[in-house]
Protein backbone atom coordinates (compact mmCIF):
# COMPACT_ATOMS: atom_id res chain seq x y z
CA UNK A 1 0.00 0.00 0.00
CA UNK A 2 1.45 3.50 -1.14
CA UNK A 3 1.55 5.95 2.03
CA UNK A 4 1.64 9.93 1.73
CA UNK A 5 3.45 12.51 3.59
CA UNK A 6 1.06 12.67 5.91
CA UNK A 7 1.65 9.04 7.39
CA UNK A 8 5.54 9.86 6.91
CA UNK A 9 4.92 13.01 8.88
CA UNK A 10 2.52 11.33 11.76
CA UNK A 11 5.49 8.32 12.32
CA UNK A 12 8.40 10.87 12.61
CA UNK A 13 6.58 12.42 14.87
CA UNK A 14 6.61 9.32 17.23
CA UNK A 15 10.01 8.92 16.66
CA UNK A 16 11.08 12.37 17.81
CA UNK A 17 8.82 11.25 20.89
CA UNK A 18 10.47 8.48 21.37
CA UNK A 19 13.71 10.26 21.13
CA UNK A 20 12.33 12.88 23.83
CA UNK A 21 11.56 9.93 26.19
CA UNK A 22 14.99 8.44 25.74
CA UNK A 23 14.01 5.41 23.69
CA UNK A 24 16.43 5.92 20.89
CA UNK A 25 19.33 8.24 20.45
CA UNK A 26 19.92 11.42 18.49
CA UNK A 27 22.08 8.77 15.86
CA UNK A 28 19.10 6.52 15.57
CA UNK A 29 16.58 9.05 15.09
CA UNK A 30 18.16 10.35 12.14
CA UNK A 31 19.03 7.19 10.64
CA UNK A 32 14.81 6.34 10.96
CA UNK A 33 13.54 9.66 9.80
CA UNK A 34 16.14 8.88 6.90
CA UNK A 35 14.32 5.52 6.12
CA UNK A 36 11.02 7.42 6.95
CA UNK A 37 11.03 9.90 4.02
CA UNK A 38 12.05 7.81 1.51
CA UNK A 39 9.44 5.45 2.47
CA UNK A 40 7.19 5.00 -0.07
CA UNK A 41 4.67 1.89 0.82
CA UNK A 42 3.81 0.73 4.18
CA UNK A 43 5.88 -2.23 4.78
CA UNK A 44 9.18 0.43 4.24
CA UNK A 45 7.12 2.46 7.87
CA UNK A 46 7.36 -1.21 9.72
CA UNK A 47 10.63 -1.95 10.69
CA UNK A 48 10.94 2.07 12.02
CA UNK A 49 8.62 1.52 15.38
CA UNK A 50 8.66 -2.05 15.28
CA UNK A 51 10.54 -1.83 18.51
CA UNK A 52 9.25 0.88 20.15
CA UNK A 53 6.07 0.54 22.52
CA UNK A 54 2.68 0.71 22.18
CA UNK A 55 2.44 3.78 24.53
CA UNK A 56 4.24 5.66 22.24
CA UNK A 57 2.80 4.44 18.47
CA UNK A 58 -0.50 5.59 19.89
CA UNK A 59 0.32 8.96 18.49
CA UNK A 60 0.02 7.28 14.58
CA UNK A 61 -3.68 7.96 13.14
CA UNK A 62 -5.64 4.72 13.72
CA UNK A 63 -6.58 4.29 10.10
CA UNK A 64 -2.39 4.26 9.56
CA UNK A 65 -1.59 2.19 12.66
CA UNK A 66 -3.87 -0.30 11.26
CA UNK A 67 -2.12 0.01 8.09
CA UNK A 68 1.32 -0.53 9.77
CA UNK A 69 -0.04 -3.93 11.16
CA UNK A 70 -0.23 -2.54 15.00
CA UNK A 71 -2.57 -3.99 17.32
CA UNK A 72 -5.60 -2.51 16.39
CA UNK A 73 -7.39 -0.07 18.76
CA UNK A 74 -11.18 -1.40 18.31
CA UNK A 75 -11.06 -4.54 19.80
CA UNK A 76 -11.57 -4.76 23.82
CA UNK A 77 -13.93 -3.44 25.94
CA UNK A 78 -16.80 -4.74 28.21
CA UNK A 79 -19.44 -6.79 25.85
CA UNK A 80 -22.83 -4.90 25.02
CA UNK A 81 -26.23 -6.86 24.27
CA UNK A 82 -26.23 -10.26 23.06
CA UNK A 83 -29.25 -9.89 21.05
CA UNK A 84 -30.90 -8.69 18.66
CA UNK A 85 -34.53 -9.54 18.49
CA UNK A 86 -37.88 -8.05 16.42
CA UNK A 87 -41.26 -9.86 16.80
CA UNK A 88 -43.73 -7.86 14.23
CA UNK A 89 -41.41 -4.80 15.31
CA UNK A 90 -38.24 -3.44 15.05
CA UNK A 91 -34.42 -3.58 16.79
CA UNK A 92 -31.61 -1.71 16.36
CA UNK A 93 -27.97 -2.00 17.46
CA UNK A 94 -25.78 1.03 15.91
CA UNK A 95 -23.40 4.15 17.44
CA UNK A 96 -20.58 3.34 19.98
CA UNK A 97 -21.34 -0.17 21.37
CA UNK A 98 -18.81 -2.87 22.09
CA UNK A 99 -20.01 -6.09 20.16
CA UNK A 100 -19.63 -9.09 22.08
CA UNK A 101 -18.01 -12.68 20.61
CA UNK A 102 -21.27 -13.94 19.69
CA UNK A 103 -24.82 -11.85 19.04
CA UNK A 104 -27.73 -13.34 17.43
CA UNK A 105 -30.30 -11.12 16.04
CA UNK A 106 -33.97 -12.66 14.91
CA UNK A 107 -36.28 -11.19 13.10
CA UNK A 108 -40.22 -12.72 12.21
CA UNK A 109 -42.74 -10.30 10.72
CA UNK A 110 -40.51 -7.50 11.64
CA UNK A 111 -37.18 -6.04 10.83
CA UNK A 112 -33.15 -5.52 12.79
CA UNK A 113 -30.62 -2.72 11.69
CA UNK A 114 -27.40 -3.38 12.96
CA UNK A 115 -24.95 -0.45 12.20
CA UNK A 116 -20.92 -2.20 13.06
CA UNK A 117 -19.12 1.83 11.82
CA UNK A 118 -18.47 2.91 15.06
CA UNK A 119 -18.97 -0.21 16.82
CA UNK A 120 -16.13 -1.93 19.13
CA UNK A 121 -15.52 -5.55 19.26
CA UNK A 122 -14.78 -7.32 22.72
CA UNK A 123 -12.54 -9.82 20.96
CA UNK A 124 -11.16 -9.62 17.54
CA UNK A 125 -13.22 -12.33 15.80
CA UNK A 126 -16.68 -12.46 16.40
CA UNK A 127 -20.01 -13.97 15.01
CA UNK A 128 -22.91 -12.90 14.45
CA UNK A 129 -25.84 -15.89 13.95
CA UNK A 130 -28.68 -13.90 11.92
CA UNK A 131 -32.45 -15.29 11.15
CA UNK A 132 -35.25 -13.93 9.22
CA UNK A 133 -38.77 -15.18 9.00
CA UNK A 134 -40.90 -13.32 6.91
CA UNK A 135 -38.88 -10.58 8.15
CA UNK A 136 -35.57 -8.87 7.40
CA UNK A 137 -31.92 -8.12 9.34
CA UNK A 138 -29.72 -5.34 7.23
CA UNK A 139 -25.96 -5.74 8.81
CA UNK A 140 -23.65 -2.46 8.13
CA UNK A 141 -20.10 -3.41 7.98
CA UNK A 142 -17.06 -0.95 7.79
CA UNK A 143 -14.82 -1.48 4.95
CA UNK A 144 -11.69 -1.84 7.51
CA UNK A 145 -13.10 -4.71 8.96
CA UNK A 146 -12.86 -8.62 7.83
CA UNK A 147 -16.16 -10.23 6.77
CA UNK A 148 -17.48 -13.72 6.03
CA UNK A 149 -20.56 -14.40 5.19
CA UNK A 150 -22.01 -17.93 5.35
CA UNK A 151 -26.07 -17.89 5.84
CA UNK A 152 -28.36 -19.81 3.83
CA UNK A 153 -31.19 -18.13 2.21
CA UNK A 154 -34.36 -21.00 1.96
CA UNK A 155 -37.18 -18.94 -0.08
CA UNK A 156 -35.47 -15.91 0.69
CA UNK A 157 -31.94 -14.09 0.46
CA UNK A 158 -28.86 -14.02 2.36
CA UNK A 159 -25.99 -11.97 0.80
CA UNK A 160 -23.10 -9.51 1.00
CA UNK A 161 -23.20 -6.26 -1.41
CA UNK A 162 -20.02 -4.91 -1.28
CA UNK A 163 -21.15 -0.63 -1.71
CA UNK A 164 -17.14 0.28 -0.52
CA UNK A 165 -15.47 -1.49 -3.40
CA UNK A 166 -11.88 -1.33 -1.62
CA UNK A 167 -9.40 -4.13 -0.85
CA UNK A 168 -10.05 -6.43 2.16
CA UNK A 169 -9.02 -4.96 5.75
CA UNK A 170 -5.28 -6.33 7.06
CA UNK A 171 -5.43 -9.34 9.41
CA UNK A 172 -4.97 -7.35 12.43
CA UNK A 173 -8.75 -6.00 12.11
CA UNK A 174 -11.26 -7.36 13.64
CA UNK A 175 -13.13 -10.26 11.57
CA UNK A 176 -17.04 -10.69 11.69
CA UNK A 177 -18.22 -14.03 11.03
CA UNK A 178 -22.11 -13.88 9.69
CA UNK A 179 -23.94 -17.13 9.65
CA UNK A 180 -27.97 -18.21 9.77
CA UNK A 181 -30.73 -18.57 7.66
CA UNK A 182 -33.60 -16.17 5.58
CA UNK A 183 -36.80 -17.93 5.23
CA UNK A 184 -39.32 -15.96 3.15
CA UNK A 185 -37.31 -13.51 4.68
CA UNK A 186 -33.67 -11.54 3.60
CA UNK A 187 -30.57 -11.21 5.37
CA UNK A 188 -28.18 -8.64 3.95
CA UNK A 189 -25.06 -7.40 4.68
CA UNK A 190 -23.93 -4.20 3.30
CA UNK A 191 -19.93 -3.45 3.24
CA UNK A 192 -19.51 0.40 3.55
CA UNK A 193 -17.25 2.78 4.19
CA UNK A 194 -16.74 4.15 7.45
CA UNK A 195 -18.84 6.99 8.50
CA UNK A 196 -16.28 10.19 9.37
CA UNK A 197 -18.86 12.09 11.56
CA UNK A 198 -19.41 10.30 14.92
CA UNK A 199 -22.80 9.19 15.79
CA UNK A 200 -25.07 9.85 19.30
CA UNK A 201 -24.83 6.40 21.29
CA UNK A 202 -27.89 4.55 21.30
CA UNK A 203 -29.12 3.45 24.49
Amino acid sequence: MRISDADREQVAQVLHAAMSEGRITINELEERLTVVYAAKTVGDLKPVTADLPRQSRSAIEPATSRALGLPDDRIGGHPGSGASIAVMSGASRKGSWVVPPQHNSFAFWGGTDIDLRHARFAEKNTTITAVAIMGGIDIIVPDDINVDVTGIGFMGAFELEDRAGTPAAPPTAPTVKITGLAFWGAVVVKRKPRKKEVPEIEI
